[in-house]
């Protein structure tokens, strides 16, 4: 079912005036002899539990009530609202992120906090979010950047009840127009935890893989161009069966070094053999092999459970919009990290630490790649 208008979960889009007159002012770009490259920075997060302190009667968000356990007030919620902006912003650099993916946020109420009642509101992000079936009220969104990406549509994906398991969170799916006139399909995960135990709980991340390869497949087909991002919480690691068996998602071709063929350089340029355009690379898949490298810790070992998946048209290089493995990365920003005390090194800054309260940001690291959007 597509949603167009719906103020609460597209963050008071609307499709009228400059917003829907997309088509001639694409045209008129294009007429343009002047190749222009615009950032285009794609960012994915899960921000830890951002839950506003009003209770909802239909969901289980007791422990995030200004009397509960936590003792989750207003002031550690408006610190919270101000770190993931500042972390939105560091991650940006120069240019606030395109496009940014979000995981663990309650809803709309604290979407409409973040980007308008936050540092967050003097880069104008619109957003649209799931309203998902999940029993701790958790949902994904999708920040964007209207004046890169305007919006088409979006809709929720759930995923079907699977062996008396509990209610998980829907995919998000949202299609746009980027500046070239090309539509880029984006979904956003959180596939269901490790509660209970890997093995114990992989069948029914197994189970949302599958929902989410079968749209996967049915975009890459009906597109003329399919260009489809997948990131967010898989809860599983790329080597993992949901990653690299469901999704089939595994390394892009490697960036081969040759010698340039401009005749004015005599330093070796990268060239990379495309992936057929219906495959899904992950873009941090061979990063990930290394040690010490990851979003996440867990008993003292960093590991991937975030994830940046793109379909092989978007590492065809000769194309108007693409990006490279090299180009993705963990954002391992200093204030988002803190000391490992029982493990050594390093691990994220967290809100919380069990029930205690650390001040710290999320238990997750973001994760970013930079494409190249070529505009003529």
């Amino acid at each position: 079912m597509l949603f167009f208008t719906s103020s609460y979960i597209t963050g008071q889009v609307s499709f009228s005036g400059k917003e829907s007159s997309t088509n001639k002012q694409f045209i008129s770009q294009k007429k343009s002899s002047d190749e222009e490259r615009v950032p285009f920075r794609v960012m994915s997060w899960n921000v830890e539990n951002l839950f506003d302190t009003h209770h909802d009667t239909l969901k289980n968000d007791n422990e995030f009530l200004p009397d509960a356990i936590r003792h989750w007030n207003y002031t550690k919620y408006k610190k919270k609202l101000a770190d993931i902006a500042r972390v939105i912003t560091a991650v940006g650099e120069w240019n606030p992120p395109a496009l940014v993916g979000l995981c663990e946020v309650e809803n709309d109420s604290v979407l409409r906090d973040l980007t308008q009642r936050s540092p967050l509101k003097e880069l104008n992000y619109r957003y649209v979010m799931t309203n998902s079936p999940d029993l701790r009220g958790i949902d994904v969104a999708l920040l964007y950047q209207r004046d890169l990406f305007k919006l088409i549509s979006f809709h929720s994906i759930p995923i079907p009840s699977f062996k008396q398991h509990r209610p998980t969170r829907d995919l998000l799916h949202v299609s746009g127009l980027l500046l070239t006139g090309d539509t880029l399909d984006v979904i956003v995960c959180h596939l269901p935890s490790r509660s209970g135990g890997a093995k114990e709980s992989e069948p029914y991340r197994l189970h949302a893989a599958r929902i989410l390869r079968t749209e996967a497949d049915s975009l890459l087909s009906i597109r003329l161009h399919p260009q489809l991002i997948i990131m967010g919480d898989f809860n599983d690691y790329p080597t993992n069966k949901s990653v690299k068996e469901i999704l089939e998602a595994t390394m892009p071709p490697n960036e081969a070094t040759t010698s340039s063929d401009s005749p004015s350089s005599t330093e070796p340029q990268p060239t990379t053999t495309s992936p057929p355009p219906s495959k899904l690379c992950h873009l941090l898949a061979r990063k990930a092999m290394s040690r010490n490298f990851g979003s996440y810790k867990y008993h003292g070992e960093w590991g991937l459970l975030d994830h940046l998946i793109v379909s092989g048209t978007l590492l065809d290089t000769s194309s108007s919009f693409f990006t490279k493995e090299s180009k993705a990365n963990v954002a391992r920003l200093p204030f988002l990290l803190t000391e490992d005390k029982k493990y050594g090194d390093d691990e994220p800054f967290r809100t919380y630490k069990g029930m205690k309260y650390q001040g710290g940001i999320s238990d997750h690291l973001p994760i970013y790649a930079d494409f190249e959007l070529i505009v003529y």
